[in-house]
């Protein structure tokens, strides 16, 4: 058996390492021909970084990102509303990762070739359909000169991210993204510690402005200034195009946090030191009836595109990877391995994706946003309870499977 990988991201890049472990033969395709530095951040949380410790991955990323010690959320005034600690600070064997995803991207890249090889990455090939007989299935392709080929294999999986050829291929009348209402904007800034120095911050509402900001990389210049990450959430009437790498315009946000100015963090400055600013629309799908064609299935954005809320959709992918790797590890039929993941991560994910939508842990701002009327508090007991707020906060950690009972429960 041998398993072609459609898609270099981190999903496709996790699935090739956990492959190699299991002693099963794969290739990767990418459409870039270049894998650079661009985009923002993401959280690996405790359940991917578990997953990534035992493929031997974790102590190159750690060394690349910022610990996180802290969730901790605010008002748009600048008040606190809820502190939570994170990671290992919170009882967790792995920690939680903030990070640039390049740099995880890239870190994984780099792995892949050492252990695989470098030919087993190859750049500049996107899928343009997928073929199949009983023994496998033929991946049809077109590179950066325009020449076609095919590249065939006992499986094929298909990791090519929210604009998957291979998802099309199969679901052509899905239909557009379906758009929450609100357009975030992403950048990046150098910028000096605050609060613990590794916290991640939610703040504000959608209805009159959100922010998520958190540092991804730690001492950038010698001197102890971080690079922070930080997202603007803003609800628009139409959607921008689908695309991670589009660049947004200051203007079209920027007047919504003007005043955001607190004794711990002058969040306009902030937003203004970025080099660039990046648009993206607040996108899902529906979740799918089925993944899995013949030899072929989905993993990561391409099966179960979800809301950018929670910190969860690369670790969302990650544990598709695992899960994967394992059905084919005990499963000798290769199209009953495949229904075999797809029955263990489909009802997963797709109550992710549900949960993203209706209750993700930021529903503690929308809750505070609600009591207050949008305006300053005196005590945040008096508008909700601490209680409430952990329970919110759980009851994410049990969906999205990183409950530190159901982690140990998996040891």
């Amino acid at each position: 058996m041998d398993v072609l990988i459609v898609g270099g991201g981190i999903g496709g890049l996790t699935l090739a390492l956990e492959l190699h472990q299991a002693g099963i033969p794969c290739k990767v395709l990418e459409a870039a021909a270049r894998l650079e530095p661009v985009g923002a951040g993401i959280n690996l949380l405790p359940h991917a970084m578990r997953v990534l410790d035992r493929l031997g991955v974790a102590g190159d990323l750690e060394a690349g990102s910022i610990a996180t010690k802290e969730s901790v959320f605010f008002n748009r005034f600048g008040q606190l509303v809820y502190r939570e600690p994170a990671g290992r600070l919170a009882g967790y064997e792995h920690p939680q990762l903030s990070i640039h995803r390049a740099d995880a991207q890239l870190t994984l890249l780099r792995v892949v070739r050492d252990r695989l090889g470098a030919d087993a990455v190859v750049l500049g090939v996107r899928a343009t359909g997928v073929a199949q007989d009983g023994d496998g299935a033929m991946v049809t392709t077109v590179d950066a000169a325009g020449r076609t080929g095919e590249e065939r294999a006992t499986v094929v999986v298909g990791c090519d991210g929210v604009h998957s050829a291979i998802r099309a291929q199969f679901y052509p009348d899905e239909g557009d993204p379906l758009y929450s209402g609100v357009t975030m904007w992403r950048g990046v800034t150098p910028w000096q510690p605050f609060l613990s120095g590794a916290s991640m911050v939610r703040a504000g509402w959608l209805t009159s402005g959100k922010m998520v900001i958190y540092p991804v990389r730690d001492d950038i210049d010698g001197r102890g200034t971080q690079l922070v990450n930080w997202v603007a959430e803003v609800e628009r009437p139409r959607p921008a195009r689908r695309d991670w790498n589009r660049e947004g315009r200051l203007e079209d946000f920027i007047d919504v946090f003007d005043d955001w100015h607190f004794d711990w963090l002058d969040v306009p400055a902030l937003i203004r030191g970025a080099e660039k600013v990046l648009e993206y629309p607040m996108v899902d799908q529906d979740p799918l009836p089925r993944w899995t064609f013949g030899h072929t299935t989905l993993l990561g954005d391409a099966a179960h595109p979800m809301v950018p809320r929670g910190s969860n959709g690369a670790g969302q992918a990650i544990l598709d990877a695992h899960a994967l790797r394992v059905a084919l590890e005990e499963v000798d039929d290769p199209a009953a391995a495949l229904l075999r993941y797809e029955k263990e991560r489909l009802p997963a994910t797709s109550a992710v994706v549900q949960t993203n939508r209706r209750n993700p842990p930021d529903t503690i701002l929308k809750e505070v946003y609600e009591r207050t009327g949008d305006k300053p508090f005196t005590r945040i007991e008096d508008i909700i309870t601490r209680e409430e707020m952990v329970t919110i906060s759980d009851t994410y950690k049990r969906v999205a499977a990183y409950d530190k009972d159901v982690l140990r429960s998996q040891d």
